[in-house]
């Protein structure tokens, strides 16, 4: 399963999250070996920041990626506070020391900060014309902030979003004017770090299924073809639990009962963040 980029190239449909990893050193290996375990799946994108650990969680991914960077499809991203043109080349390269790679195949502003997007953009395609980045994107933006960057000079590749089951509201205008763009989203916290786990109605569709109600999350998100998602995932079982997701489609009655569960918006929301 891939979601194609503006570039043309395919990205995958399902990757891996890195927020709130490597901050226990005792699971350090366990955790290394779950990236790993995804890579092996097909998961190849994996999802970090410089924000993430103060650097630890790019330490951790270049640890369990060591040997096989060339199977990665590596995302990592900026700090606003970094964001300036000059400021976006320093922390890219901080990032690349980190993650012990010459190259991210797609470099992010993790939200929007004081710099202006045009700043940031001078060093996005500082970096590209580097060889140091292969893509660029934003994260957190709402539908003004990506109508603003769209008028500016670039090719944004995606838009690092929070999307799921209990925060839809990107669904009233933000994810149409993406799909209208041809900018895919990317789903972070798709399952709301777990909180979506008790709803009966997730039970329900994941009993017709023989699937576990986090799969049923998970094969929500990747209902919308230009929609990708970024789970979290620990340890190696848990990979593989989520690696099942891609193997599901959702009836039109799974649907139905989801929505009467989870409501899609009827009016603006503003984008949110976690």
């Amino acid at each position: 399963m891939t979601v194609q980029l503006p570039s043309g190239e395919g990205m995958p449909a399902l990757g891996m999250g890195t927020w709130m990893m490597a901050e226990d050193f005792a699971r350090r290996a366990e955790e290394v070996t779950a990236l790993r375990t995804g890579l092996d799946l097909g998961l190849s994108l994996i999802d970090t920041a410089e924000m993430y650990g103060g650097g630890a969680a790019e330490s951790l991914v270049g640890e369990a990626v060591a040997g096989r960077r060339d199977e990665v499809f590596l995302v990592s991203k900026v700090l606003p506070g970094n964001a300036s043109a000059t400021g976006t080349v320093r922390a890219c390269e901080a990032s690349l020391r980190r993650l012990g790679t010459d190259r991210l195949d797609l470099y992010l502003l993790h939200w929007r900060g004081h710099h202006p997007l045009a700043a940031t953009l001078e060093g996005f395609a500082a970096l590209v014309e580097a060889g140091k980045i292969r893509h660029w994107g934003v994260s957190n933006l709402d539908l003004a902030d990506m109508r603003e960057l769209t008028a500016l000079p670039g090719h944004c590749q995606t838009n690092q979003i929070l999307y799921n089951l209990t925060r839809r509201g990107p669904e009233h205008d933000l994810l149409p004017w993406h799909a209208e763009a041809g900018i895919p989203v990317m789903a972070y916290s798709p399952v709301e770090q777990g909180r979506l786990l008790g709803s009966p109605a997730l039970a329900s569709v994941a009993r017709r299924h023989d699937a576990t109600p986090a799969q049923i999350a998970l094969a929500w998100v990747l209902r919308l073809p230009h929609v990708n998602a970024i789970p979290k995932a620990g340890t190696a079982d848990h990979v593989r639990d989520n690696a099942r997701a891609r193997d599901l489609t959702l009836t039109s009655e799974d649907l139905a009962e989801l929505d009467r569960a989870f409501p899609p918006p009827d009016g603006p929301t503003p984008l949110a963040m976690l």
